[in-house]
């Protein structure tokens, strides 16, 4: 930006040198914009506790569900122990 500028304030600015730096410039913007679009969605994960790239929530999630299935399990065969041993008295 600022060598577009610095042309811009000569006498007689060089046209093709302009565009080209502005070209640069604008491609310069772009890559900013991508990279803090994407440093916006990764933080937005990571402060709505969102599994992302690097975090091990889906891991501890799944891992969490499956130990209340398996004692949910136990808890339903010795309820069910304790309906057979009733019968079988």
């Amino acid at each position: 930006a600022g060598s577009v500028i610095l042309e811009l304030s000569k006498e007689k600015p060089a046209e093709r040198q302009l565009d080209r730096q502005a070209a640069q410039f604008g491609t310069s913007m772009a890559k900013v914009e991508t990279e803090l679009s994407a440093q916006i969605r990764y933080l937005t994960q990571v402060a709505t506790g969102q599994p992302h790239e690097g975090s091990s929530y889906a891991a501890r999630k799944s891992c969490q569900l499956a130990l209340n299935r398996l004692d949910y399990a136990r808890r339903r065969l010795a309820e069910l122990a304790r309906a057979c041993e009733g019968m079988l008295e």
